[in-house]
């Protein structure tokens, strides 16, 4: 007898092991067999990312999971992600401007990799948790890059393949994110967004303060540890949500 997850088709996931990548591969999880993908480029916490993206791949039963190494990006640097020299800001997000945080086109080469691997094995969607909402202002963040960068899937892979990346929390705040989440099962404690801890969460740099501010939006204490949780109404102003 053939059961039902043997019947759903496969998903590639690119997951970091954050909040939204998280949700993310709950949500490709009701309706797809996960293939789930990370990629260490040299960051700050990529043990600690690497651990938790296992940790989520474990609890959704991935069907098969890949780790690949781009330290290319950490070479290139110019983001406070992959050189230490350049400090994590913990003073909020400037609307209008792209913070240091951001990888210089970090998501085009982690796209490219996952529809190499969804080309090889046999999958046509590749879910990814880019926000164009809650990014920092990220420009590969947005719904006109994610649309840019499924022509040139079109163009440049087998025809027949027909591969798309699916972005199901493009449009969504913090909080929504969180809620959805609730409604899947994401499992929000095996998750890891801070940019610059490894054990507990600093709460100050621009990726806690966005993640509990989603949190206390929808009444939910975070269920990872935090050195420090700042006031709910100051979350709001200084993460910009």
């Amino acid at each position: 007898m053939v059961d039902n997850q043997s019947r759903l088709s496969l998903a590639v996931v690119v997951a970091s092991g954050g909040l939204d990548s998280c949700v993310t591969a709950a949500l490709a999880a009701r309706d797809h067999r996960l293939a789930m993908l990370h990629v260490d480029y040299g960051q700050r916490t990529v043990e600690r990312e690497r651990r938790a993206f296992h940790d989520i791949a474990d609890a959704l039963h991935a069907e098969c999971r890949l780790v690949i190494p781009m330290d290319h990006l950490h070479r290139i640097g110019g983001s406070c992600l992959t050189d230490t020299t350049i400090a994590v800001p913990v003073h909020g997000i400037q609307p209008g401007l792209v913070p240091v945080t951001y990888v210089p086109f970090r998501n085009a080469n982690l796209f490219a990799a996952a529809v190499s691997w969804a080309e090889v094995i046999g999958a046509a969607k590749v879910f990814v948790g880019i926000n164009q909402v809650d990014s920092s202002g990220y420009p590969d963040c947005s719904e006109s890059f994610l649309s840019a960068f499924n022509q040139t899937i079109r163009f440049g892979t087998r025809p027949e393949t027909r591969i798309e990346v699916i972005a199901p929390l493009l449009k969504c705040t913090k909080a929504d994110i969180v809620l959805r989440g609730i409604q899947c099962g994401a499992p929000f404690d095996k998750s890891w967004s801070c940019y610059q801890n490894n054990e507990v969460a600093c709460g100050r740099c621009d990726s806690c303060r966005l993640r509990l501010a989603g949190f206390a939006a929808v009444g939910i204490r975070d269920p990872i540890p935090y050195l420090e949780r700042p006031e709910t109404h100051s979350l709001s102003q200084q993460a910009g949500t």
